[in-house]
């Protein structure tokens, strides 16, 4: 997987006393606290593969056989990461900064690109890093991995930080998965149906790569 997480987030959107509340689960009792942490962070783990998102604060690491355009080893590995033109495109927005680029030179040591020597945007849904006006990127050695760019993403350190749609969305996902935990349902009478407007709750945040 060229995508790979350095640091998770240190707290979860949703806070226990929050996803409790939801639940009707009184505070002072404890029993099934460790289940619904659990529970929260699986949902939360769940809607942040889905939208494409970092939600708390993490860092990330994206891996490359090569820098965009020609190389060596002819496309880059990471399409779409690595398109259009010259432009790497990172996961897991929003981004909040470019932490590192490194590269493997051709005689094998480890460069690290300078800050200068690039420019990021990461205003848009999906972030981009090229080069300088008038450079271009180095030649790297050809060999698998041998571009590494680190960047931390969220929408910020606290559950404040998070859009409210998505932690609302968090707590109907947690309320499901308490209710209801098995792989499957058998119901004696009725029919139950999902709420369409559950999952549209996340749809405005999600990001598609193309």
């Amino acid at each position: 997987m060229p995508l790979q997480q350095l640091v998770a987030p240190s707290v979860e959107p949703v806070t226990l006393a929050e996803a409790k509340n939801h639940l009707r689960v009184d505070a002072d009792l404890t029993a099934d606290d460790a289940l619904i942490t659990m529970l929260i962070a699986a949902a939360r783990a769940y809607a942040e593969t889905y939208t494409g998102r970092s939600f708390i604060t993490q860092q990330w690491r994206l891996v490359l056989d090569s820098f965009p355009g020609p190389s060596l080893l002819g496309v880059p590995f990471g399409v779409p990461y690595t398109l259009p033109g010259h432009a790497i495109l990172l996961e897991r927005a929003p981004v909040a900064s470019v932490d590192g680029i490194t590269y493997l030179a051709m005689e094998g040591s480890t460069q690290t690109l300078a800050p200068s020597q690039y420019v990021a945007d990461l205003t848009g849904p999906i972030p981009r890093i090229t080069p300088i006006f008038g450079a271009i990127w180095p030649i790297p050695l050809p060999q698998i991995g041998a571009v590494r760019v680190d960047f931390t993403a969220g929408f910020g350190a606290t559950p404040a930080d998070v859009p409210e749609g998505i932690c609302q969305w968090i707590l109907m996902r947690v309320s499901t998965l308490y209710g209801n935990r098995e792989e499957v349902a058998i119901l004696g009478r009725g029919k139950v149906d999902p709420l369409p407007y559950v999952d549209s709750l996340l749809d405005p945040y999600r990001i598609v790569m193309v």
